[in-house]
């Protein structure tokens, strides 16, 4: 018999708990010896001012029409970019309240997701509360689940057309900001359901005005303004806003994809009670999987997140952090004989992540 579609899980296992007990004051440790706050501080805010620029620098200079319809898709791209960078280095960080470390100031940039066509409640009860405490488990974690012609979750139906997953499968990622458009009003009903077995509250009505009225804002914002200034037909403003979206939602869809699917990534199933063999802490290291090499610009850009070990561990932590307390985490799992996941590199961790499309397409996993 299984759990309720939606129904709460709990971690148990206290024995090994003892871990992050211990894992936790080695990193207070560091953080006291080496006088450093948890939060982003300065470098945080001159990756965010660079990251935006990235993103209404080129739509600014696109405004002005003095360039050509190939050079302004050109800048559409450069466009795409910063919307990841804002969603990787900026916002993600803003939302889990690692940014700064004022509540203030953590809003103000966390509100950066309604730039890119997203929504601040909706990230923090997908990403925040669900994504970060059942991770990889099905129908739970939206991340692996019911997914477009995708299966990423051992817990989805296995059909013929997953064989080529592998090879379409990026394509779909592309789509991933665009998709904020409807799928953050697909996620109203979503939620009420799972309120139903307490997983998480009903979708309040109030965030449901600040949504549409988001989602309208930024239509105006993107769409509005670039017609009316521009001499452009819809057809030429729809291949930059594709170009953009398109090259943001690649990025930051494989960047997440090479955390948690991929090989070595468990994907544990609650028993009829609903409980997990592990505790927290553990669960997190099971599911999911460093990316981390020597490219310190790449993990400069995608804020940290080749590190997604340390950011499941310590998500109130800001990413700049992490390159640092990764040899204290790594070391305090070996101390516990507990694996750490890490493919040591981006082309690693992403041909790890195809060989797992090709599995999970072919039901061999």
């Amino acid at each position: 018999m299984k759990p309720a579609k939606y129904a709460k899980v709990k971690f148990l296992n206290k024995d090994k708990s003892l871990f992050f007990s211990v894992l936790r004051e080695n990193i207070d440790a560091y953080f006291e010896e080496s006088k450093l706050v948890k939060t982003g501080g300065r470098k945080l805010l001159i990756k965010a001012t660079f990251m935006l620029s990235l993103y209404l620098i080129p739509f600014g200079l696109i405004l002005t029409g003095n360039f050509s319809l190939l050079q302004m898709l050109y800048l559409s791209v450069v466009m795409g970019l910063g919307v990841a960078g804002v969603g990787m280095s900026v916002m993600h960080d803003a939302i889990h309240g690692s940014f700064s470390c004022s509540s203030i100031t953590n809003k103000i940039f966390g509100w950066s997701i309604y730039l890119l066509g997203g929504n601040v409640y909706n990230w923090d009860v997908q990403h925040n509360k669900l994504h970060h405490t059942y991770t990889n488990i099905h129908d739970i974690d939206e991340d692996i689940t019911g997914k477009f012609l995708l299966r990423l979750s051992v817990g989805d139906k296995l059909k013929s057309v997953h064989r080529f997953q592998h090879v379409y499968a990026f394509f779909l990622y592309s789509l991933m900001t665009i998709s904020f458009l409807w799928k953050d009003f697909k996620e109203i009903s979503l939620y009420n359901k799972m309120a139903k077995t307490g997983l998480v509250k009903p979708f309040p009505r109030k965030e449901l005005v600040i949504l549409i009225i988001s989602k309208i804002s930024y239509v105006l914002f993107i769409c509005g303004i670039p017609l009316l200034m521009l001499d452009i037909t819809f057809g030429q403003w729809l291949l930059g806003f594709l170009a953009m979206h398109c090259t943001a939602g690649l990025i930051l869809s494989t960047v997440f994809q090479l955390a948690h699917v991929v090989e070595g990534a468990n994907q544990p199933t609650p028993d009829d009670k609903g409980n997990l063999e592990n505790a927290w802490a553990i669960h997190q290291l099971l599911t999911t999987s460093n990316f981390a090499g020597k490219n310190k610009a790449l993990s400069w850009y995608i804020g940290g997140l080749d590190y997604q070990i340390e950011h499941h561990l310590f998500p109130n932590i800001s990413h700049i952090h992490y390159p640092a307390i990764s040899k204290i985490v790594s070391k305090t799992a070996q101390d516990f004989n507990i694996p750490y996941n890490d493919k040591t590199s981006f082309l690693k961790g992403l041909n790890s992540h195809i060989k797992m499309l090709h599995n999970l397409g072919h039901g061999v996993v």
